[in-house]
């Protein structure tokens, strides 16, 4: 706790126990205090790698317990099961059927303990488990990792087939880069996800609604749309007035991204996007570059986000634009995994 704080604490403190002016004082509260909160960090570390040690040791014995030749012949199937009843009469919760059929995929997945992180808990790895692709789980891995994703957020990315849907954007390589260092950021075109997943807003699929509907939906939801949006947005405001002459216009969504340093701009539109659409975001972009924009600031990005898109009008419409302007779809519902996993089978397809 910083010595600010305690002070702040200090003077709400019945009158004569401390006293709030006595600097050395402050400073003992604050070195002990700190203390137990770095000591409460190393212990919660020092749990979760013993805890992760355990299940991969566990998913080792039953390994090589059913390598053993007649011993395997004799348990058959059933030995998951009785584990399962025995350790959990024993030991209680915790060594369900489906925990030890885990940790026995754990062991098997990681060979080498060493490989493993301890920045990820338990709860991390068996959702992490669930991927049957290699390079997928790797890549959740990497992202989990570097983002410091709680197991709600990497379950969400994972639903939500964020691995797939980077991947079909690139070529094979690309594929092998994502899956080997992580997302990249270090260009506009590393911003873009084709569709957007926006389930979290609970906007029916079916039902009409206005953008502006979309739009309050995206700001009570800031916290899961800047996760989809992905690293190193900073959310700036929304219905942002663009004065030019005597006119306003207003931008749906601004943000600033902390990696392109630049701005980037998002117009909703709840159908399809249309060519005008692109002209008004390219006067958008025109307007910040010249009035908004630091002098230490990379060019803004615009992105207009409708429900559909045609490719080929979009195509014509961006057309001669120099601004980074991108056209991008959104959907209201999680996409179909086995037809995005499908598609990147073929793109792989001759890889291996």
């Amino acid at each position: 706790m910083k010595e600010k704080e305690i002070k702040k604490n200090f003077a709400t403190t019945s009158e004569g126990i401390i006293q709030n002016n006595d600097s050395e004082y402050v400073r003992l509260v604050s070195q002990i205090s700190g203390l137990w909160e770095k000591a409460k960090e190393k212990a919660a570390f020092a749990v979760n790698t013993e805890l992760l040690e355990a299940n991969w040791q566990t998913g080792r014995y039953i390994v090589e317990f059913e390598q053993g030749g007649n011993t395997k012949a004799r348990y058959g199937e059933q030995l998951i099961t009785n584990l399962a009843k025995d350790l959990t009469r024993m030991r209680g919760r915790g060594f369900s059927r489906s925990n030890l059929i885990y940790m026995r995929k754990f062991y098997l997945t990681f060979p080498k303990s060493e490989t493993l992180s301890h920045q990820l808990t338990w709860s991390h790895y068996f959702e992490l488990l669930k991927c049957d692709d290699p390079l997928e789980m790797q890549f959740y891995m990497k992202e989990c990792i570097k983002e410091g994703w709680k197991v709600r957020e990497l379950k969400r990315q994972i639903n939500s087939s964020l691995f797939q849907r980077l991947a079909l954007s690139t070529d094979k390589e690309g594929v092998l880069a994502l899956a080997n260092k992580g997302h990249q950021i270090q260009s506009a075109t590393d911003i873009i996800r084709d569709p957007y997943v926006l389930e979290f807003t609970g906007l029916p699929r079916q039902k009409r609604y206005k953008e502006k509907d979309l739009e309050d939906a995206l700001k009570a939801h800031m916290e899961q749309f800047l996760l989809e949006l992905g690293r190193g947005f900073a959310f700036i405001g929304r219905q942002y007035i663009i004065p030019i002459g005597s006119r306003q216009f207003k931008v749906d969504l601004v943000f600033y991204h902390a990696i392109l340093k630049c701005y980037v701009l998002i117009d909703l539109k709840r159908a399809e996007i249309k060519h005008g659409d692109i002209g008004q975001m390219n006067l958008y972009l025109n307007y910040f570059k010249n009035e908004i924009c630091q002098p230490d600031d990379n060019p803004p990005v615009g992105i207009v986000l409708g429900a559909r898109k045609d490719e080929l009008l979009m195509e014509y419409a961006l057309q001669g634009i120099d601004n980074q302007l991108f056209a991008a779809r959104y959907q209201l519902y999680l996409p179909n995994r086995e037809e995005l996993q499908s598609q990147l089978d073929n793109l792989l397809n001759d890889t291996y």
